[in-house]
């Protein structure tokens, strides 16, 4: 995994930001496949992304469950998307974008 990427969204929370970890997991495919249109739209549009294709593959692999989080940075400026194992003690993946708005 790129550990980098979670350091980052681990200290974006450190640094004041916000973080929530979401009820329910769904299955990794179904993450796999919104997440790889997530790819190919930020490659075509140039918008910047940390561990975004590390974590379409890491999903693609993965058998169980899955549950999501999201760490915003204080400044509103990344976003981190964390997935989690069912019970949200493994880090399974994490990619970051920058806010386009």
């Amino acid at each position: 995994m790129g550990w980098a990427d979670a350091a980052r969204a681990r200290a974006a929370l450190l640094d004041g930001g916000t973080g929530v970890v979401w009820d329910g997991a769904a299955a990794p495919e179904q993450f796999a496949r919104i997440y790889r249109r997530r790819l190919r739209r930020t490659r075509r549009t140039g918008q910047e992304t940390a561990g975004l294709e590390d974590a379409v593959d890491r999903l693609g692999a993965h058998q169980l469950p899955v549950r999501l989080g999201r760490v915003t940075s204080a400044d509103g400026g990344w976003t981190y998307l964390l997935f989690l194992s069912q019970d949200a003690r493994t880090l399974l993946a994490c990619t970051g974008v920058v806010d386009a708005g």
